[in-house]
């Protein structure tokens, strides 16, 4: 039988002035390059058998990011994703520059067929969304975190 497919992540925010913004990561790679709206996701990844999925989330915010999170977590409610995949997520307070990211690479044939070999960033940038923004940029199966988020902490809506 096979195992169900489970990734982990972190949904990071910070409060400005007026407002919650929270820090999401646009894929690499050739094929979300030009993809912008319903493209972002909050760093995550897959869980590693036998791994806790608190600590692949921690993992997955390092390796696509470079930063080590310290600090409060809260956990999100688990959201299943439209290809069956469920996402484990936790909400924690805490800054970064998102322009200085540092992911990790991935490797695949490009172009297509052609037998070559190219290293992609996992992440090709970072950036600090208001949570109106953060949903239009955010795949849609993930929108669901923000808006726990925003329950959570009692935020004006869109803020």
């Amino acid at each position: 039988m096979a195992r169900a497919r489970r990734s982990a992540g972190i949904l990071l925010y910070r409060r400005r002035v007026g407002r919650l913004e929270v820090l999401l990561v646009h894929p690499g790679g050739p094929f979300w390059a030009k993809k912008d709206a319903g493209a972002w996701t909050i760093p995550k990844g897959e869980i590693d058998e036998d791994e806790n999925a608190f600590d692949a989330a921690k993992r997955e915010f390092a390796e696509e990011t470079g930063v080590e999170l310290e600090g409060r977590f809260t956990p999100l409610a688990p959201l299943r994703q439209p290809s069956g995949k469920t996402i484990e997520a936790w909400m924690s307070e805490g800054d970064c520059d998102a322009a200085a990211i540092r992911s990790n690479l991935f490797s695949m044939e490009w172009p297509p067929r052609s037998g070559k070999q190219q290293e992609f960033p996992e992440i090709d940038r970072a950036g600090w969304f208001a949570l109106a923004e953060a949903r239009e940029k955010l795949i849609a199966g993930q929108r669901g975190f923000i808006d726990e988020l925003e329950s959570t902490l009692g935020a004006a809506p869109g803020s």
